[in-house]
């Protein structure tokens, strides 16, 4: 097998792979290529588009650690640069800010992977509904709705405001964002659990500190994409390892994390970079300090993996071929004309030039060609132009590139239609396409409440009873009652509906048959609360009476005779 170059100087031994054994003068060493594990795709060393992935299929730390930050690095880049990959983030913002405006006006794909999950999986943010286990506790339902209603106001005050920050930015439903972009960009998000003075007329001194996953490393390492000997170190105090940042003891447990002070590789920082180990919980809570939003997929992986892995280098590909297809195009488009001159300084006929507006010619320079719409060259005695047959048919352009998108999809658990948003099918199918991200977007809402939301919520709750502001009781003497008053569902954007009325006659049904409640089809349906609807809905009745009017009843609301209203005649 022939060997590849890879662009920086590495000696370790790989547990799996044969030695580096040759090393050229440049610093430049040649080595096997194994492909398995994720470098058959996204990390691929082998495939001309994927030169500099050297994954192999052995362990976690071997796949994943090992390759982390390439993926991380790729799958940023396809989340920026590729059309399917959807302007989302980079570790340079003014990378960020100028390919993502350009993805988003000139890309004809300008949403795509990322920004599907980001809009059905957390959207404007994910809302919580107090749910204590009220039978345990001893309480009746309408104490259980009061206190419900009350640790919800309570909460929103410390949750929509900025002061939930440590930075003092974000309000906690604008964090959730940031944090799930992370986690699917970068492979897992780091947020930190801190206590700060209360400010203002917020009581709360929690605060939640976002930081970058490429901050959670081993500690003196510099590597831009990881190389092998410095994957996983040792502690040498207690003679833990620690992979890529994660410190495990001999069970493999997670005990603690490494946390640099800044992006170890910012070429715009100068000062040096400190390490701190924080650990993972707290030693007389067991409350976790640090939360880490990822879901792994093997057994033994201490870190996430990007979400584009598996379809890197088919985002890579198409962005290539569709930028070809494109460049190709337009220069078919042009219209260029060149003049050969006889003698040298004999310039060209004047009738010529007044074919064009004048902001529409070139300075005629002999040695100053350009392509465009209308434009004329000389050419310098001696020269002919050979002309290359431009003909070229997209008749197959659209077909293939979608056929492209439809694997892309199937790998991000996508269905076509809603990541091109384009639902041209019967209502059938576009609904069952709908549905059928819907169920991602739910298993994902899921991972990422337990990760982040309910961590946050639970930390909260246990300074709100703490403080007095709201009454728990037996909430620090029981774990179990502790658990009974943290209970939460965690709501989220609805899916939309293509026909409302049968999706209301559909939620309607659930809710008669008791497959579902009032309050969670109203926050599926319209994001809203039930109770406040209930609420709401009664003021208006009454204000519609006060004027003299009659109330639009449905055929399931009863009237004051007791019979049951077929709406108004």
């Amino acid at each position: 097998m022939s060997k590849k170059r890879t662009p920086y100087s590495r000696k370790a031994r790989h547990p799996t792979g044969q030695a580096l054994t040759q090393e050229r003068p440049t610093g430049i060493i040649l080595r096997p290529v194994l492909n398995t594990g994720y470098s058959n795709g996204g990390a691929s060393a082998e495939k001309q588009a994927m030169r500099g992935y050297w994954p192999i299929r052995s362990s976690p730390k071997s796949d994943v650690d090992v390759n982390l930050n390439i993926l991380r690095n790729r799958s940023a880049d396809m989340a920026i640069n590729s059309p399917v990959g959807a302007a989302a983030i980079n570790r340079y913002l003014n990378i960020l800010r100028n390919r993502s405006a350009d993805m988003a006006i000139n890309s004809p794909v300008g949403a795509a992977a990322i920004n599907r999950y980001r809009t059905h999986v957390v959207g404007a943010g994910l809302v919580p509904s107090p749910c204590p286990d009220y039978r345990l506790l001893g309480m009746s339902p309408e104490e259980a709705a009061e206190w419900r209603r009350h640790t919800k106001a309570e909460f929103n005050l410390w949750a929509q405001s900025v002061e939930c920050d440590l930075y003092r930015k974000h309000n906690f439903y604008d964090m959730q964002d940031i944090a799930f972009i992370s986690s699917i960009v970068d492979g897992d998000a780091w947020a930190a659990i801190k206590y700060r003075k209360a400010l203002g007329d917020n009581p709360y001194t929690t605060k939640i500190q976002l930081f970058e996953a490429s901050r959670v490393c081993n500690p003196n390492t510099y590597s831009l994409i990881g190389a092998l000997n410095e994957v996983e170190v040792r502690n040498p105090k207690n003679g833990n390892r620690i992979i890529n940042g994660v410190e495990i003891n001999t069970d493999g447990a997670v005990v603690a994390y490494w946390v640099a002070d800044r992006v170890p590789y910012d070429p715009t920082e100068n000062r040096n970079i400190k390490w701190v180990r924080v650990e993972a919980f707290g030693r007389k809570t067991g409350a976790p300090n640090i939360l880490q939003i990822s879901h792994e997929e093997r057994p033994e992986q201490y870190r996430g993996v990007p979400i584009l892995a598996p379809a890197i280098e088919e985002l890579k590909q198409m962005h290539r071929y569709s930028t070809a297809e494109l460049t190709a195009a337009i220069i078919k488009s042009y219209f260029t004309l060149f003049f050969k001159t006889k003698d040298a300084g004999e310039g060209l006929p004047n009738a010529l030039p007044e074919a064009f507006g004048e902001n529409e010619k070139v300075a005629f320079d002999q040695y100053t060609f350009e392509l465009g719409a209308g434009t004329m060259n000389e050419l310098p005695p001696g020269y002919e132009v050979q002309t290359v047959d431009a003909n070229r048919s997209l008749s197959t352009f659209e077909a293939f590139v979608n056929a492209l998108i439809a694997q892309v999809g199937a790998a991000l658990e996508i269905p076509s239609e809603v990541l091109l948003s384009r639902f041209q099918s019967s209502y059938s199918a576009a609904r069952g396409a709908l549905l059928q991200f819907q169920a991602v977007a739910k298993k994902r809402r899921i991972w990422f409440a337990r990760d982040f939301c309910q961590p946050v919520y639970e930390r909260w709750l246990a300074e709100a009873v703490a403080i007095g502001r709201i009454q728990a009781p037996g909430y620090f003497s029981d774990p179990l009652l502790r658990k009974a008053w943290s209970r939460a569902s965690w709501y989220g954007p609805t899916m939309g509906m293509l026909d409302p009325v049968k999706e209301v006659q559909a939620a309607k049904l659930r809710v008669d048959y008791g497959f579902s409640t009032g309050e969670q089809e109203s926050a599926e349906i319209t994001g809203t609360e039930y109770e406040e609807n209930i609420a709401q809905l009664q003021a208006e009745h009454k204000h519609w009476q006060g004027n003299g009017l009659n109330y639009p009843l449905h055929q399931n609301v009863k009237t004051e005779e007791g019979g049951e209203n077929d709406g108004e005649k």
